[in-house]
Order: structure tokens, then C-alpha cells, then sequence
């Protein structure tokens, strides 16, 4: 098995058709990879799948994946394909557990049957739960999930990390912050159906003039709503690009957290959400939900080291900017309701 990826190899991205992935695919494509797109296309968009071909399939098919491996000789596979909705998870945990902890064992079988051995996992700060102190997040903290949505995850990680040990495959594990943002030429964004992330859903707010409910203004942060590491999707993607390089991956497996290192409150994203439209967006003030922890704010300071990434997008304004301009000329997906955000 070749321990890593190099510029013109192919590359199998399972959600490739989704928000992340489709904007992987497009920096795997600049990057001189060839991606390959996996995807059921139940949340993702075929109009995204620009960069390379669809295979349709569902990510917990081992066979249907092993083949598509083996026809486009894969040599590493990004693996975005899942559930991601924390509100979704509280209710539904059964489907969270059966695609993204089944998924994750899918695409690993699939892994050794066709000889491939890079893999970079889709993962989320979500692992880390509620932090028991203040401050940035390292990768060293202790991980306690609170949603079934981070229990998947994390399982996922656990089951892959395992594989390396046994199996001599090598994985990066990316933990993700919040993905936001759009792509800065205008091709693809963010365009899930139903919306449930806090930027695209105040946007819709202040363009349509329709209300935002906001979950909570008691907790314990400084000015008592929950905080986030914004980072915008472009700087995600590339840090994929750079994990599918890394030369050399320490024990076989290791996870990085991606982050800008700098918190956002709900309200300091909707004071620049309406910098950008022209008029802040309507809201009111709803009761938490279930599984919001306070604040997650990331130290991203290993992956500035082992990939050598730093965030281009480092601007929370920059980075509502291109999420408006995509949602003001968007080429696919539809208009939101506005039941409840954020």
C-alpha cells in the first residue's frame, strides 16, 4: 500500500456533492488531483459535482464502494458522507449512529478490498462536548460528546484509528469548528434543504424579512449567547488537500482541529450578517436546545505546524461577505423556511 498521496493521483470523496465536499473536490482539482465524487445525492447537489465524475451510491454499500475504488484506481479517500445536524441527532440518534459510525466501517472495508490506504475523515469539534474550562481547544483535551451526533463521530474516529493499528492503513482525522462561508469565485456554497446553520439562516432572515429564533441567551459566555470558531469552507477544503500530502502520519492516525482560534457570539454573527445584507436580520429569542454546548473556539495550532495551513479567510466579515454573495446569486439549491435557527 503507497502511505501517501501525490498531485495527479485520484482521489475518492464520498459527500463529495455536499457544501465541504463539494468544495474539497474543487481545491483537490486545483491542487492537480483528480477528485472522485461518492455521493446519494440526498443531501448533496449534482450541479456541485464540477471537478470530476458522480458515482451514485449509498456510503454504507462495501461492495458498490470497493468497486468504484478499484474502476478509478483510488489511491485516497476523503470521507465527508453523514449526518451532520446536532438538533437532528437528539432526535433521531438511530440514524446518526447507523450512517455515520456504519458508514465510517463501510468505507474502511472497502479501504482493504481495494488496497487503499490514506484516508482523511470528516470530523467535528462536537468530539469535545462541553469543555470543562474556558479557552482555545487543543487536541490533547479531554472528549465527552453531549449529542449523539458527536458520539458518531467520535466513534468513527475510535473505529478508524483501530484500523490503523491493525490493518497499516494511515488517517487524518480533521476536526472541523463551524463551516461557513462560500466559495470566493461564486461556482458552489452552502445550500442544504432544510438550513439549520446559523449564517445562511440569518441571511435568509435579513433578505426575506422573515424572523430568526435564536436557541438561548443564558449561557455562561460573555454576552450570554453561545460562541463559535467561524471558519470559512475554502480554508477547510484546503486543509484536506494538505492532510492527503502529509509524507509521514504519526502512529498511523492522527486528529487535527481546524479553526480560525477566535470566537463569534450568535449576536456578533448577526450584527455582521446585516453589515453585509444592508439591514440586520429580525430575530427573537427562543429556549436553548438540546445539545448546544456553550462555546467551542479551537486552538488550531497543530495543524499550522503538521500541514503548514493558515486560515486566508481570517475575518469573520470577510467571511459573511461570500456567504451572502453566493445566497444573492446562487446557482442551485432553494430558498429555506425559517422555522427555528440557530
Amino acid at each position: 500500500m503507497k502511505g501517501y498521496t501525490v498531485q495527479g493521483d485520484r482521489i475518492l470523496v464520498t459527500g463529495g456533492a455536499g457544501y465541504i465536499g463539494s468544495h474539497t473536490c474543487k481545491a483537490l482539482a486545483y491542487a492537480g488531483y483528480e477528485p472522485v465524487v461518492y455521493d446519494d445525492l440526498s443531501n448533496g447537489h449534482a450541479e456541485a459535482v464540477l471537478w470530476g465524475p458522480l458515482v451514485k451510491g449509498d456510503v454504507r454499500d462495501v461492495d458498490r464502494l470497493a468497486s468504484t475504488m478499484s474502476a478509478h484506481s483510488i489511491s485516497g479517500v476523503i470521507h465527508f458522507a453523514g449526518l451532520i445536524e446536532v438538533g437532528g441527532s437528539m432526535r433521531r440518534p438511530d440514524l446518526y449512529w447507523d450512517h455515520n459510525v456504519n458508514g465510517v466501517a463501510a468505507v474502511l472495508s472497502a479501504m482493504r478490498q481495494a488496497d487503499v490506504s490514506r484516508l482523511i475523515f470528516s470530523s467535528t469539534a462536537a468530539v469535545y462536548g462541553t469543555p470543562a474550562q474556558p479557552g482555545l481547544l487543543s487536541e490533547t483535551d479531554a472528549l465527552g460528546p453531549i449529542n449523539p451526533y458527536g458520539d458518531s463521530k467520535l466513534a468513527g474516529e475510535r473505529m478508524i484509528a483501530a484500523s490503523c493499528n491493525a490493518f497499516g492503513l494511515e488517517a487524518v482525522a480533521l476536526r472541523y469548528f463551524n463551516a461557513s462561508g462560500a466559495d470566493p469565485e461564486g461556482q458552489i456554497g452552502e445550500a442544504h434543504n432544510p438550513e439549520t446553520h446559523l449564517i445562511p439562516l440569518a441571511i435568509e432572515a435579513a433578505l426575506s424579512g422573515q424572523s430568526l429564533t435564536v436557541f438561548g441567551s443564558d449561557f455562561p459566555t460573555p454576552d450570554g449567547f453561545c460562541m463559535r470558531d467561524y471558519i470559512h469552507v475554502a480554508d477547510l477544503a484546503r486543509a484536506h488537500v494538505l492532510a492527503l500530502g502529509l509524507d509521514r502520519i504519526d502512529g498511523g492516525f492522527e486528529a487535527m482541529n481546524l479553526g480560525r482560534g477566535v470566537g463569534a457570539s450568535v449576536v456578533e454573527v448577526i450584527e455582521a450578517v446585516g453589515n453585509a445584507c444592508g439591514r440586520p436580520p429580525l430575530h427573537t429569542i427562543g429556549p436553548r436546545r438540546a445539545g448546544d454546548p456553550p462555546m467551542l473556539v479551537a486552538d488550531p495550532s497543530r495543524a499550522r505546524a503538521r500541514l503548514e495551513w493558515r486560515p486566508e479567510f481570517d475575518d469573520l466579515q470577510t467571511i459573511i461577505d461570500t456567504a451572502v454573495a453566493w445566497r444573492r446569486d446562487r446557482r442551485f439549491g432553494v430558498t429555506s423556511a425559517l422555522p427555528n435557527a440557530a
